[in-house]
């Protein structure tokens, strides 16, 4: 998702959506209408370093749909600390918008609000077809088996951006494969007076992706094959630990970082104060800072050892956004021509190059816009060591209940109070407590 750039804390609970029976979107019958056909309300996810850089390269395209087919669509970027409240909002009370952008990870736990139009055959046949689209991004658009309740607008992965001088000037010949080797670099760059590793210690969505990430390493997953939570496996445990201890025993994340949650990590590093970052698609965020691209290196997310592959190799999850339509919106047929517009092979190509994300749509994705060293190392992820969140109904409350429990462990460091194994199983113990029962 991306959710990708600050938290979705989620506080109006999945629960009480699941037992509301309205739906998102304008139309009174619930089920969809053509009754105002000449307008579309849009909510975009804020994918740039600003409000008003979305809004500045949005409105042009939306421009251009509108020429095309008569139909004005009226713009709203949503931040991503308002982004998912609003939604679940939006499907209790009746009230939202005709087309919006989504998480990735979200796909399940809104497609079972049943607030979303389906993505069946017909639907799909609307916009040219499923098979358009990636295996990758098709994995994180719903609960397997069942019709997506997305489609794939913009693909992204984690990468490890590390600055070419703080590391030439600490004597490091090359990008760290291993996180014992990040270790070992940081104490070279922090004797150069320079921050390691920047992070974003209060961004709840931020520390599921990473915990994620780190749990795959271990060979452990959050939620059991049935769909149970399994927070306190030992396994987890000493995955979140690991990232944790970045800052509680490495001291490569510095303790200010606990309280980061808008992007400040990536401002520290553009501004050269921090040597490396994890961060999914950074380029276009960089550049607007005023990095230059020849100042930084892109590498992949480290692993345990060896390198970046299928199962205990996985180094980013499958981040991305989806569109998606209200399955009660009053403009169903310019919905559909909405998204066959957002998805075809020109707007794909300008909006990710926009975003230095991936185009999800193939045709796009292997345009020479892509090709770049920077995209080659996230599509090599994304296609060969990347894995998507659990798609299950409780993936939001996950990312909330978990992600604040990391959070929690970050303040916990920064304060100086001990990290064990013992109060990392604590607080996912008390993260599972509060997930629905099953």
């Amino acid at each position: 998702m991306r959710s990708i750039r600050a938290a979705a804390t989620g506080a109006v609970t999945l629960s009480l959506v699941l037992a509301a029976s309205a739906c998102g979107g304008g139309s009174s019958t619930g089920g969809g209408s053509n009754d105002s056909p000449k307008t579309l309300t849009y909510w975009a996810s804020n994918q740039g370093a600003s409000i008003e850089i979305d809004k500045k390269v949005l409105q042009p395209e939306l421009d251009k749909f509108e020429k095309q087919t008569g139909i004005e669509v009226k713009l709203e970027v949503v931040p991503w600390s308002d982004l998912l409240n609003r939604i679940l909002t939006a499907t209790t009370s009746g009230q939202g918008p005709d087309v919006l952008n989504i998480g990735n990870t979200w796909s399940a736990s809104l497609q079972a609000t049943g607030a979303l139009l389906p993505w069946d055959a017909q639907n799909f046949s609307k916009i040219g077809g499923k098979d358009r689209f990636v295996d990758s991004a098709l994995g994180s658009t719903g609960v397997p088996g069942q019709d997506p309740a997305a489609v794939p607008l913009y693909s992204m992965a984690y990468a490890l951006y590390y600055n070419k001088q703080i590391f030439a000037d600490a004597g490091i010949a090359k990008p760290p494969a291993t996180w014992a080797e990040l270790v070992a670099d940081g104490k070279k760059i922090q004797a150069k007076g320079k921050q390691v590793l920047g992070a974003e210690g209060a961004n709840v969505s931020e520390n599921i992706h990473h915990v994620f990430v780190f749990a795959k390493q271990h060979g452990a997953d959050f939620f059991t094959a049935d769909g149970k939570p399994d927070f306190t496996n030992p396994k987890v445990v000493d995955a979140v630990k690991q990232y944790v201890d970045l800052m509680a025993k490495d001291k490569a994340i510095p303790a200010g970082n606990a309280e980061y949650a808008q992007n400040q990590s990536v401002s520290d590093f553009a501004k050269g104060k921090t040597a490396m970052l994890l961060w999914q698609s950074a380029s276009a965020n960089l550049k607007s800072q005023g990095m230059s691209e020849d100042a930084y290196g892109i590498a992949p997310v480290p692993v345990q050892s060896g390198t970046p592959g299928a199962g205990t190799q996985v180094n980013s999850m499958v981040a991305g956004i989806n569109l998606a339509v209200f399955k009660n919106t009053d403009n169903l047929d310019g919905a559909a021509k909405f998204v066959k517009f957002m998805t075809s092979d020109e707007e794909q190509k300008i909006l990710n190059k926009a975003y230095s994300s991936i185009p999800p749509v193939k045709t796009a994705q292997a345009d020479a816009a892509f090709t770049a060293p920077a995209n080659a190392v996230l599509k090599d992820t994304l296609a060969r060591s990347a894995a998507a969140l659990p798609q299950v109904p409780d993936e939001s409350q996950f990312e909330t209940a978990v992600g604040t429990a990391v959070k929690e462990l970050f303040a916990d460091a920064a304060a100086g109070r001990a990290v064990t194994t013992e109060s990392v199983k604590a607080k996912l113990e008390k993260a599972q407590q509060q997930m629905p029962a099953k």
